[in-house]
């Protein structure tokens, strides 16, 4: 059962990533500050940790690249539309 886990892991964490930015993605009501306040990360941590982990695994991508992968949009226009 293990084996089949570790060899499942990587597929199975990036579709919880994916339903992760769904839910995200859905829920535009919601303010990075209180993701921040109750969970201790929002969305512009989520970006930045692919940024960074792009770079450790040498594929390095720009940060507006990692803010389009979580937001659906570029940082400045979801602060546009859905930040209070």
């Amino acid at each position: 059962m293990k084996t089949e886990w570790l060899e499942k892991k990587k597929e199975i964490q990036s579709a919880t990533y994916e339903r992760l930015i769904k839910h995200l993605s859905n829920r535009n009501d919601v303010q990075n500050i209180d993701l921040m306040n109750l969970a201790g990360f929002c969305r512009n941590c989520l970006s930045r940790w692919l940024y960074e982990e792009s770079a450790k695994k040498g594929i390095p991508i720009r940060e507006e690249e990692a803010e389009m992968q979580v937001y659906g949009m570029s940082k400045t226009e979801w602060k546009e539309k859905y930040q209070k």
